[in-house]
């Protein structure tokens, strides 16, 4: 029997710097410190615009947080840290990282403290092996640190139930090792690689940033909510279990931390965690994790759109085989089949995506959405009409084209301007003062 529990802190987020401080001493968080250590941080990024000022509550990391970290490990005696992330979906692009690393204030850390910021997917990668024989390519920086920060943001996700340490984790392997994670294969799934994706770090922190967090994440479309939590663990796993219970939902039905917990022969209740600070039962609060679909003989569509009353598409309900660079195009697609929807049904149109789903007889028409779709189904008899937009990420002007060959006339406008979708829906909370842009900017 386990003597000593897995400690895992959580308390309110009320004073820069110090709440941090506190939520990493109170679970011994640093205690595998050491000064002249390398120190990677890790927080998430998980998407950024150069077109508009993003508000970013929930979907990234707190540049207060990040701040509070260097700070704390400069106390340390920590001189050597490096702040990285990848978050762009075509490695050419390097605009993008930069104009987020500036406008989030990782520069002025990097002015102030030596910090070092990388954008990962221009950084040197390493390959690893994983256990089913596979291999995943990581940043080197990380896997040449001697310990890893992870700072990943309080949220729900609409294919992991979850994204807290574990999950933020992803954020480190190169494009390719991203979409083999999103693997058709029912039991090396998507599930599988994040259960495994700490394995070749270095000792680690995970604290999670809920000063704002999110239901229905992991993007900008979800629904931001001001929680004024952090959770903090030097186990990532005993992180996430708690950050779980948090979000309302029960570990065992989070399958990559099932996953994880029954490899490290641990429980998923939290029975072998020591939790101090703040009650789960005072701060859990049920955060929904998905869009629910409406299918029946008229359609298959989020409920939404089923409510405006759409029929003749059958847009198939994603599944975890789907990329973060097809999911990023997803809502934009089904904003602007809303947006054309003039009442009249459409001729039973089916729209797949990701890499398992295959076409249902009788449609009028297929539309297969990126190249793995494509892949997969070009030769399959039950397509009365295909309708292809290729690519990875498929080109928006295909998507366009395919819609319109279907009768769906898309406003091609929507995709020329998507870079200006975060600022639609950021501005519900333009007049709430729970939501600060101060908590995003370093001064």
């Amino acid at each position: 029997m386990r003597v000593n529990k897995y400690p895992v802190s959580v308390v309110r987020y009320e004073e820069p710097y110090y709440s941090f401080k506190k939520a990493v001493l109170d679970c011994g968080g640093f205690d595998r410190l050491r000064p002249g250590m390398r120190v990677f941080i890790k927080p998430n990024i998980v998407f950024w615009t150069r077109s508009c000022s993003f508000p970013k509550w929930g979907v990234i990391t707190t540049s207060r947080i990040v701040e509070d970290a260097v700070l704390l490990l400069k106390e340390y005696g920590i001189d050597d840290i490096i702040i990285g992330e990848g978050i762009v979906a075509d490695p050419a692009d390097e605009e993008t990282p930069a104009h987020a690393f500036e406008h989030l204030g990782y520069n002025r850390l990097h002015q102030r403290y030596g910090v070092k910021c990388i954008n990962i997917m221009k950084s040197p990668f390493k390959s690893v092996p994983v256990e089913n024989g596979g291999r995943l390519r990581f940043n080197q920086h990380v896997l040449e640190s001697d310990f890893l920060l992870d700072l990943p943001v309080l949220k729900s996700h609409n294919q992991t139930v979850v994204s807290l340490g574990l999950k933020n984790l992803k954020g480190t392997i190169d494009m390719a090792s991203r979409k083999k994670c999103h693997s058709p294969d029912s039991q090396y799934d998507l599930h599988y690689y994040i259960s495994r994706i700490s394995d070749p770090m270095p000792p680690a922190l995970t604290v999670i940033d809920g000063i704002y967090s999110l239901e229905r994440g992991p993007a900008f479309d979800g629904k931001m909510r001001r929680s004024n939590l952090l959770v903090a663990s030097p186990g990532i796993l005993s992180a996430d279990l708690v950050g779980s219970r948090i979000l309302g939902h029960d570990p065992s039905q989070v399958k990559h931390l099932a996953l994880a917990a029954a490899r490290a022969g641990r429980p998923v209740d939290l029975s072998d965690i020591e939790v101090s600070g703040e009650s789960l039962e005072n701060i859990a609060s049920y955060h929904e994790h998905d869009f629910v679909y409406v299918s029946d003989d008229n359609g298959e569509v989020p409920r939404a759109l089923a409510r405006q009353g759409l029929q003749g598409l059958f847009y198939r309900k994603f599944d975890d085989t789907m990329c973060t660079y097809c999911s990023g195009l997803n809502g934009l697609v089904l904003t602007a089949a809303r947006q054309a929807w003039k009442g009249e049904p459409w001729n039973n149109v089916e729209v797949l995506t990701g890499k398992k789903m295959e076409p249902t007889s009788g449609m009028g028409a297929t539309i297969l959405l990126g190249q793995c779709m494509y892949n997969k189904n070009k030769d399959h008899p039950n397509i009365n009409k295909m309708l292809v937009a290729k690519g990875c990420p498929p080109d928006p002007r295909e998507i366009v084209t395919a819609f319109n060959e279907a009768g769906i006339e898309l406003d091609s406008q929507l995709f020329e301007q998507v870079d200006q979708l975060p600022g639609f829906f950021m501005s519900r909370y333009e007049d709430d003062p729970d939501f600060d842009e101060s908590f995003y900017k370093i001064d």
